[in-house]
């Protein structure tokens, strides 16, 4: 009897959960390389500037917020830089890129991507409802996980014989790459 309520419960949840998981799975696929590629946005427009820029040691952010509202951007500034003879300003949607002695360079505006960018959110969301939705989640993936223990009947391929094996590989596994790469 108790077999088959944990049965019915792992199918239920999985089933229910399934949507779920292919989603994080494909957002955290995304998060995984959004150094690499930019996933979240994608370039629309590149325009060619030149502008006068005072002495490195007079840029700062108030210059660089300026900077960009005169260039014609209106969305919020991240960050700027001025590494290697370049000045960099980055905002949400646009990047700008000057080169310090000759004051060339070029805006970039950026378009967030339809649905990767929503699904890269999954990750990033930090409101309350969505923690705790993700709490009952990961709660519900370990009674996933647990109830699928109990599944198999005893054999060569039980939890007893040799599943408890297998899932303390996969628990060492990603200790393992915490400790050598961390």
């Amino acid at each position: 009897m108790k077999k088959i309520k944990f049965r019915n419960l792992h199918r239920d949840l999985g089933y229910f959960y399934i949507g779920l998981i292919v989603s994080f799975a494909f957002s955290g696929l995304l998060m995984n390389h959004r150094d690499a590629w930019h996933p979240e946005k994608y370039t629309t427009e590149t325009k060619e500037i030149e502008v006068k820029l005072p002495e490195e040691s007079e840029i700062n952010e108030k210059f660089s917020e300026d900077l960009g509202k005169q260039l014609g951007i209106d969305d919020k500034m991240r960050r700027h830089t001025v590494k290697k003879g370049d000045f960099k300003i980055s905002f949400e949607n646009h990047d700008v890129e000057i080169d310090m002695k000759t004051g060339k360079g070029e805006i970039i505006s950026f378009v967030k991507t339809p649905i990767i960018s929503q699904a890269m959110k999954l990750h990033k969301n930090t409101s309350n409802f969505w923690i705790y939705y993700s709490d009952i989640f990961a709660i519900s993936l370990i009674i996933i996980a647990l109830t699928g223990t109990i599944m198999i009947k005893a054999g060569k391929f039980s939890w007893k014989n040799r599943g408890w094996k297998l899932a303390v590989a996969g628990v060492i596994f990603p200790l393992i790459f915490l400790f050598l790469l961390g």
